[in-house]
C-alpha cells in the first residue's frame, strides 16, 4: 500500500508539470499570434497611410500644373501686349496662330518615372461643345492704306467741284461787270475800292497773328494762356464799343452782339483760372517733340496759303453773287462751304501732326512728315470732311447744354431739361468728338469708331474723363481766333468807316470771319500736340515720354484735393 501511493503522489506530479508547460506553450502561442496581429495592423497602417500620402501628392500636382498653365496664360498675354507695341514692319512681330512652339526636352528617366506614377486625369470635352476655332488676334496697324468714310469724301469732292465751277462762273460775271460801262460798272468798281483791300487785308492780318499766336504759345505757355483768356476778353469789348459809336443801325447790331461775347468770355476767363496751371504744363510737355520735326509746321504753312488763295477766288464769287440771281442764298452758301472748307484744311493740318507725334508716343518713330501730309490729303481726308462738318455743331451745343446745366438753379423744369439737353449731348459726344483725329492719324479708322474707341480709353482709366475735361486747350484755340477776328474787326472797320461808312459792318462781319478761321488753322499744331498726349497717354499709361504730369493729376483727384471747379456732366448712375 505504501508503494502504490508513492506511486501515484508521482504520477499526479509528473501530471501537473505536463499540465504547466501545455499552459506555457499556450499562452507563447497566444503571445505569438498577438504579435502577429499587431503586425498586421502595422502593416495596414501603414498601406493607408501611404495611400493618404499619394493621394496628396496628386492634389499638389494638379494644384502645381493649374499654376504652370496659369503662368502660362499670363505669359502669353504678356507677349500679347508686347506684340501691340511692336512696330507692324518689325521683323520681331510673328503671327500668333502660324508661330510654331519650341519642343521641350524629354525629362530624365527618374523624372519621367515619377511623373508616370502621378497620373493627373484630364477633363473630358462636354459632347455639345462645338470644337474651338483658331482666332485671330486683330492688333490695330500703322499702316492702313483704306479710304476712310468713303462716302463723306465723295461729298465734298462733288461740293468742291460745284463750288469752283460757282465762282469761277461768279467770278466771270464780276469782271465782265467791271469791263462793262453802266451802273454795275461803278457799283462793283465801288466795291473793289472800298471793300476789297480792307478784306485782303484782314486775311493777311489773321495769316501774322496766327502765326504770332502759334509762336507764343510754344514759348510762353503759361503767359500765352492767361493772355489768350483776357485778350480775348478785351479786344471783343473794345470791337463791339468801337462799332456802337459808328452809331449806324447795321453796326450797332454785330456789336451788341460782340459785347455779349465778350461778357461770356470774361465770365468763363474767371471760372476756368485755376485750370491754367495745368493746362500750361500738358501744353509745354505735349509740344517737346515738336524740336524734333523741324519741318512739322510745313502742313500748317501750306494750308495757310492755299487757304488765303481760295479765299481771294472766294471773295470775287461773292462780288459776282451782288448780280446773281437770289443774292442772299447765294452768298449764305458760299459763307458755309467756306466754313467747310477751312476747317477741313485746319483738320488735315491736325491729322499730319497727330501722326507724327503718335507714332513718336507709341513706337518711339520719327516719320517723315511728308508722307504723314500724304495720307492726311488721301486715304484720311474722308474722316477729315466728317468731323469738320459735324465736330463744330456737336461741340458748341455741348458747351450749350453745360451752360444750361450750370443755370438751371431750382426750377424743376430747368433742371429736367438741363439733364436731358446734356445726357444727350454726352451720348452723342461719344460718337463725334475731336480726340478721335489722332486714332484717324495714326490707325487709320473711320471717325465714329475712332470717337467710340478713343473716349473708351478715357473711361478706362479712372478719373481720366475728368483730367480730359479740364483741359481748356481746345477752348484757347477757340479764343485765339476770336482774339484775331477782333483785332481784325478793329482795323478793318476804322479802316472802312473812314473811306466808305456804307460797307462797315459788312466788312466788320467778314472780316472777324475770315481771322477767326485762318488763326483757327494755324493753331492745329499746338491743338494736336495736346490730343496726342492725352490719347497716346490713355493708349499706354506706363510710356516714359509722359512724364508724371496726368499721373499727378490724377492721384490728386483721387485724394480729394483737386480744387477745380468740375466740369458739369451726367453723372455715372445716369449713363446707362
Amino acid at each position: 500500500m505504501g508503494v502504490l501511493s508513492s506511486d501515484t503522489v508521482v504520477m499526479k506530479k509528473e501530471e501537473a508539470e505536463r499540465d504547466l508547460e501545455e499552459g506555457n506553450n499556450q499562452v507563447e502561442k497566444n503571445r505569438k499570434n498577438e504579435k502577429e496581429d499587431l503586425n498586421h495592423i502595422d502593416i495596414e497602417t501603414d498601406d493607408d497611410e501611404e495611400e493618404e500620402e499619394e493621394e496628396e501628392m496628386k492634389k499638389f500636382d494638379e494644384a502645381k500644373l493649374k499654376d504652370k498653365s496659369a503662368d502660362k496664360n499670363n505669359n502669353n498675354e504678356f507677349k500679347v501686349n508686347m506684340l501691340q507695341t511692336l512696330n507692324p514692319t518689325n521683323p520681331l512681330r510673328i503671327v500668333i496662330q502660324g508661330a510654331s512652339q519650341v519642343p521641350i526636352p524629354p525629362p530624365s528617366t527618374d523624372h519621367r518615372h515619377q511623373m508616370q506614377s502621378r497620373h493627373v486625369p484630364q477633363p473630358h470635352p462636354h459632347p455639345n461643345t462645338p470644337p474651338q476655332q483658331n482666332q485671330v488676334l486683330e492688333i490695330p496697324t500703322l499702316n492702313s492704306t483704306t479710304y476712310t468714310n468713303r462716302i463723306s469724301l465723295f461729298i465734298f469732292l462733288v461740293h468742291m467741284v460745284a463750288v469752283i465751277g460757282l465762282q469761277g462762273y461768279l467770278g466771270y460775271i464780276a469782271i465782265e461787270g467791271i469791263i462793262k460801262p453802266g451802273e454795275i460798272q461803278r457799283k462793283e468798281t465801288k466795291i473793289l475800292k472800298y471793300w476789297l483791300p480792307q478784306v485782303e487785308g484782314a486775311a493777311i492780318l489773321s495769316i501774322i497773328l496766327a502765326f504770332t499766336w502759334q509762336k507764343a504759345m510754344r514759348t510762353w505757355p503759361s503767359l500765352t494762356l492767361k493772355l489768350i483768356l483776357w485778350c480775348s476778353f478785351s479786344t471783343s469789348l473794345a470791337a463791339g464799343i468801337l462799332l456802337l459809336v459808328f452809331q449806324k443801325p447795321s453796326t450797332d447790331g454785330v456789336g451788341v452782339a460782340l459785347i455779349a461775347f465778350a461778357i461770356g468770355n470774361g465770365l468763363y476767363a474767371c471760372w476756368v483760372s485755376q485750370r491754367i496751371r495745368f493746362t500750361a504744363q500738358v501744353l509745354e510737355k505735349s509740344l517737346e517733340p515738336v524740336c524734333k520735326f523741324r519741318d512739322l509746321n510745313q502742313p500748317t504753312y501750306w494750308m495757310l496759303g492755299l487757304g488765303f488763295i481760295y479765299i481771294t477766288l472766294w471773295v470775287f464769287a461773292i462780288i459776282g453773287a451782288l448780280n446773281f440771281y437770289f443774292p442772299p442764298l447765294v452768298i449764305i452758301g458760299l459763307v458755309l462751304s467756306l466754313a467747310w472748307t477751312a476747317e477741313v484744311l485746319r483738320n488735315v493740318a491736325n491729322i499730319t501732326v497727330s501722326r507724327v507725334i503718335a507714332l513718336y508716343y507709341l513706337r518711339g518713330m520719327q516719320c517723315s512728315t511728308g508722307f504723314c501730309f500724304q495720307r492726311a490729303l488721301s486715304t484720311n481726308l474722308g474722316s477729315a470732311c466728317l468731323g469738320s462738318l459735324f465736330v463744330p455743331a456737336i461741340e458748341a451745343l455741348r458747351i450749350i447744354a453745360r451752360g444750361l446745366n450750370l443755370l438751371e438753379g431750382e426750377d424743376e423744369f430747368m433742371f429736367s431739361c438741363a439733364h436731358c439737353c446734356l445726357r444727350v449731348m454726352d451720348s452723342i459726344f461719344r460718337y463725334g468728338n475731336s480726340w478721335a483725329f489722332v486714332q484717324i492719324a495714326a490707325y487709320g479708322k473711320g471717325f465714329v469708331r475712332a470717337s467710340q474707341d478713343t473716349w473708351a480709353l478715357f473711361e478706362r482709366i479712372d478719373n481720366m474723363e475728368l483730367v480730359v475735361d479740364a483741359d481748356i486747350t481746345s477752348s484757347v484755340c477757340f479764343l485765339t481766333g476770336v482774339c484775331s477776328g477782333s483785332i481784325c474787326v478793329i482795323v478793318t472797320a476804322s479802316w472802312t468807316f473812314t473811306v466808305h461808312k456804307d460797307y462797315t459792318a459788312t466788312v466788320s462781319l467778314l472780316s472777324f470771319f475770315l481771322g477767326y478761321l485762318l488763326t483757327r488753322i494755324g493753331m492745329a499744331l499746338p491743338h494736336a500736340c495736346v490730343s496726342c498726349y492725352y490719347v497716346c497717354y490713355a493708349e499706354n499709361p506706363r510710356g516714359t515720354l509722359f512724364g508724371d504730369t496726368i499721373p499727378k493729376r490724377l492721384d490728386l483727384i483721387k485724394n480729394d484735393r483737386d480744387i477745380v471747379v468740375p466740369t458739369p456732366r451726367v453723372p455715372r448712375r445716369f449713363r446707362d
